[in-house]
């Protein structure tokens, strides 16, 4: 699909089918994410791939949406800051980072037909626990994945007068 289509076409998904995805497919949408671009390339990050069959109750106390478990597969990206490169001023890179891969792979997932929806209101808590995520890995943020059961409605975004600056903070 040509990139401005695919930005275009690319939305929120909260309803899903539980069809489930080919592995062919699963596989490019992960590639996605390993071919991001990383601070420094430390790649500070894993994605999870949680199966949601069998583990609903579990993933619903990460994030409390029934539609949140209704395609067969949910992907997490966590963050590594240990691992991950620090700029001189100690700004670290880990979310940042683990935001690029999550973004790569949702653009990938549009490009295949299939639905995703950026949750970063999870329970952090909940997620540490439920995913037996070590002490050094943070949930930063997750995706259900799978094919659309409802329709894109318009986007309603500001005007790029509302966003872009040139030169200086005005």
């Amino acid at each position: 699909m040509d990139f401005q289509k695919l930005v275009l076409h690319r939305y929120s998904t909260r309803s899903y089918k539980p069809d489930e995805i080919p592995a062919e497919s699963l596989n490019a949408v992960l590639e996605a994410g390993r071919l991001a671009p990383t601070a420094a390339n430390r790649q500070a990050f894993r994605i999870m791939v949680l199966r949601t069959k069998g583990a609903a109750d579990r993933l619903l106390e990460i994030y409390r949406a029934e539609w949140f478990v209704q395609p067969p597969v949910v992907l997490a990206v966590v963050s590594l800051p240990r691992e991950s490169w620090v700029r001189r001023d100690g700004k670290n890179y880990s979310d940042v980072d683990a935001a690029i891969v999550m973004d790569h792979m949702i653009l990938a997932a549009a490009d295949l037909g299939l639905g995703t929806c950026w949750i970063g209101a999870f329970d952090p808590d909940k997620a540490k626990t439920n995913l037996s995520l070590p002490d050094e890995a943070v949930p930063v943020a997750f995706t259900p994945l799978g094919y659309p059961a409802d329709e894109p409605t318009a986007k309603k975004r500001k005007s790029l007068d509302d966003l872009v600056l040139y030169d200086r903070w005005k």
